[in-house]
């Protein structure tokens, strides 16, 4: 944290780049490299001011015209006096910046350097600053909005609501302990028991709402599956409008999955493009099929391609192994190939697929409007089958105010929290005594602390901001 730091901001591709330097000599550490056509040095310059200048490495060549602005702590996004370099965004001059810097002793930032500092600054509490990755990995509105949601506070504030509430239970019973001797009753134990109903009820809508989040943030998992050579890498390039998976007659071409991310509707999905199930002694394709039961049981949709042209036998042995996986998704069976078999046919494999549904899982989220022909090759209901993806998905419309937790870490804490207040309940209706109730109540405390950041570990800091980018 003494350590002034520095890093490429922009990728590259664009016209400008952008150097960002922040530490207690980063506008020491520039001034000596950068002189402004006019007015003052930099070091007398005030905050939030930008100045126009050239770049000279070594004193007399310019490297470059280049745009600097100062950010003087604590008015900047680390806390700390930031410099922002904005010069052309070509390698040999970003890179010569780079090296001047690092040779007067500024260290290359680590990935998320920049953010971590703004969060040990106080510039932010620690869910805030997970939010920062979210907002740059966004891919949509709906996860764009619940990026900027939490950025701005809105997660943290609700968090601020609960642990506000668990602190005035815990200092009543620990008021009650101070003066055990007197006989004194600071918490009415009804009114306790119903702060603790509300307490779960708000932290079940919040642990419930994962859900969606986690949908939002990483795309709802689709499974694409069946038998080998049905078409499900042919429906896979059609649903993504490009090439990404072989297509080939050969049976068994596909033995590992391959996956690929669509946005429909402004829903994004993650379709998994499996090996095809079948009896095999090969054992990298017997590998590829063990992972294809593996996406099933992961995904929350799942798309059953079918031949026509397979035996029923075939299509019944292949349903016993399918179908009670499929259990609590939404399924869709897809008889592939409709343009190359005739209409007899096609309604004779339809009618079976329907059967077997029936026959071996009649759990199943599915009715007889999910099964339809498809030419996977000419895009043939492929329409119906996004249509069909969205309505499943079933993504409510997401709000800039909605609160929905989209980390599976605050997910992680927000249940230990509600397995703490169900032991509060459970200890204030047998009566026990309020030193063994207000341990879960603390225990509680400290794990929403741990959203915040407030009770955590550098081990945990690290593994968050190992998954920024650099210059984040």
């Amino acid at each position: 944290m003494n350590e002034t730091i520095c890093a490429l901001a922009t990728s590259q591709g664009g016209a400008i780049s952008v150097i960002r330097v922040s530490g207690e000599k980063a506008i020491e550490s520039v001034s000596r490299i950068f002189k402004p056509r006019k007015g003052l040095p930099l070091e007398q310059r005030r905050t939030h001011t930008v100045a126009f200048g050239d770049i000279s490495i070594d004193g007399k060549e310019v490297l470059d015209e280049v745009l600097v602005t100062i950010m003087r702590a604590p008015y900047s996004y680390t806390g700390e006096d930031s410099v922002e370099i904005s010069c052309h965004a070509s390698q040999y001059i970003t890179q010569q910046l780079m090296l001047a810097l690092l040779d007067m002793g500024v260290r290359q930032a680590a990935p998320g350097e920049f953010t971590m500092r703004a969060f040990m600054n106080g510039k932010m509490d620690l869910s805030s600053a997970e939010a920062v990755a979210d907002l740059i990995a966004s891919t949509s509105r709906a996860s764009h909005r619940l990026a900027m949601n939490q950025l701005k506070g809105g997660f943290s504030n609700e968090l601020g609501k609960l642990r506000d509430k668990l602190l005035k239970l815990t200092t009543l019973m620990e008021l009650e302990l101070d003066f055990s001797e007197e006989d004194v009753a600071f918490a009415d134990r009804e009114e306790l028991r119903e702060l603790c109903v509300e307490v779960e009820s708000v932290m079940t809508c919040l642990a419930d709402s994962f859900s969606i989040g986690n949908a939002v943030k990483n795309g709802v998992p689709v499974a694409i599956v069946g038998e080998t050579n049905a078409g499900k890498s042919t429906l896979l390039n059609a649903l993504l409008r490009e090439d990404r998976a072989i297509v080939s007659d050969v049976r068994g071409t596909t033995r590992d999955t391959i996956e690929g991310t669509m946005t429909i509707n402004g829903v994004t999905f993650r379709f998994i493009d499996t090996a095809g199930v079948r009896e095999t002694h090969d054992v990298v394709e017997r590998m590829g099929i063990e992972r294809t039961l593996e996406q099933l049981k992961k995904s929350s949709i799942a798309l059953w391609l079918i031949d026509p042209s397979a035996e029923p036998e075939q299509i019944e042995e292949l349903a016993q192994k399918l179908l009670p996986m499929c259990e609590e998704k939404k399924l869709a069976l897809l008889v592939n190939k409709c343009d190359a078999v005739d209409s007899e046919t096609l309604a004779k494999t339809m009618e079976w697929c329907r059967l077997l549904v029936e026959k071996y899982c009649n759990s199943i989220e599915w009715n007889s409007d999910d099964l339809w022909e498809i030419s996977a090759r000419k895009g043939t209901n492929i329409n119906r089958l996004e249509e069909f993806l969205v309505r499943s998905a079933a993504i409510p419309d997401i709000s800039a105010e909605d609160v929905v937790v989209t980390n599976a870490r605050h997910y992680e804490a927000l249940k230990r929290a509600l397995e703490n207040i169900k032991e509060v309940q459970i200890g204030l209706a047998a009566g026990i005594p309020g030193d063994l109730v207000s341990e879960p109540l603390r225990a509680a405390i400290r794990n929403l602390s741990e959203i915040l950041g407030e009770l955590t570990t550098d081990e945990v800091l690290g593994n968050i901001f190992a998954n920024f980018c650099i210059g984040k």
